[in-house]
């Protein structure tokens, strides 16, 4: 076994700190990988202080992995040593089922997440990138450009693939009319690669103080969702709604905006759930309610090179691991534009 660290709940309510904890040598098929960077993702959060439940302590968080291949094994054929590396929000999944056959492994009904999961190599959970090394599959190990900032490349293993893969899913281009509800870590790429797809991008937030950023992301318009004036200014004329906030609230408000055969994406998970929305607001207009989830491994790959090609990162504050816990906090606040990111160079064993 690999002896690692990171930092670690111990428990719903106390502060993140120090753990030493082992990982599995790498088998013929796996990747070692040492980590650079680590974005801080709100599901670190939900599920560092259990708000989902099923947190099983200690967990170490973290599934926005930058890092450097140390070693591989010897059936390896798509790393070696010294490349750099990137690992999203899967580890591993059943390779046979439909959905892994279709490259959906993240509807793999037995797909193991990387962090808080049941870990099928070692029967213990798998630990998660807020640590010095991780070991996984090649299959589920990305190829990182070196021709952006990796920090800030990060965050795109999840807040990325999260937005761009709904946004591809439905197609979204040219003459279409898109809206991104929230300007966190998630809408703030939503922003990005919409406005890179080509759509006319109007962005719903509660807070006139984000009106200016919005437009410097990509925003072809930004509208306060607490003006009803404003909001009104909208019916029935979005293609697609792409809706990125984690706390329940009004999606009535969004439906009405779409056009016949329009679509309101939720792609933010609220600890509890939203109010239920009108029937009429679907079945008159034809319009869909979905969701999505991150992206399989094919799709995220063709998130990393359309970003590598575009210049496209996230926007990020870069904070030593000692500051993880202000961190969770200011992100409650809101208080970040619009992604923590770990230097793992100061984590110390």
């Amino acid at each position: 076994m690999l002896k690692s660290y990171g930092y670690a709940a111990y428990n719903s309510q106390t502060p993140l700190r120090s753990y030493h904890f082992d990982r599995r040598d790498p088998g013929p098929g796996d990747v070692l990988i040492e980590i650079l960077y680590c974005g801080v993702c709100h599901s670190d959060i939900h599920q560092a202080r259990n708000e989902w439940k099923g947190t099983s302590y200690p967990i170490v968080p973290g599934h926005e992995i930058i890092g450097r291949v140390v070693q591989v094994g010897g059936k390896v054929t798509a790393f070696q040593e010294g490349d750099l590396a990137g690992v999203g929000c899967m580890v591993d999944a059943c390779g046979t089922c439909p959905e892994c056959r279709d490259h959906q492994e993240q509807y793999c009904d037995q797909t193991v997440f990387t962090y808080n999961s049941p870990d099928p190599h070692t029967g213990k959970m798998t630990y998660g990138g807020y640590s010095n090394q991780i070991v996984v599959d090649q299959r589920f190990v990305l190829r990182i450009s070196d021709s952006l900032d990796l920090a800030a490349v990060a965050p795109l293993l999840c807040a990325g693939i999260t937005t761009y893969s709904p946004l591809r899913h439905w197609n979204i281009g040219q003459g279409h009319k898109v809206g991104i509800v929230g300007l966190g870590g998630l809408g703030h790429m939503g922003v990005k690669f919409a406005h890179a797809f080509g759509a006319h991008v109007v962005l719903f937030t509660t807070s006139p103080n984000k009106v200016e950023d919005g437009l410097r992301l990509g925003a072809d318009e930004v509208v306060i969702s607490t003006d009803p004036d404003q909001m009104q200014q909208h019916p029935q004329s979005f293609d697609f709604i792409l809706n990125t906030v984690a706390a329940p609230h009004d999606l009535d408000q969004y439906l009405t905006l779409l056009k016949r055969d329009g679509t309101l994406c939720l792609i933010g998970v609220p600890d509890s759930p939203h109010p239920t929305p009108s029937v009429g607001n679907l079945i008159f207009r034809r319009r869909t309610l979905a969701g999505s989830l991150i992206g399989g491994i094919r799709e995220t790959q063709e998130m990393l090179d359309f970003c590598a090609q575009h210049n496209i990162v996230s926007d990020i504050e870069l904070i030593p691991i000692q500051a993880i816990n202000t961190a969770y906090e200011r992100m409650l606040k809101s208080d970040v534009k619009y992604r923590f990111v770990i230097d793992m160079s100061t984590l110390q064993a």
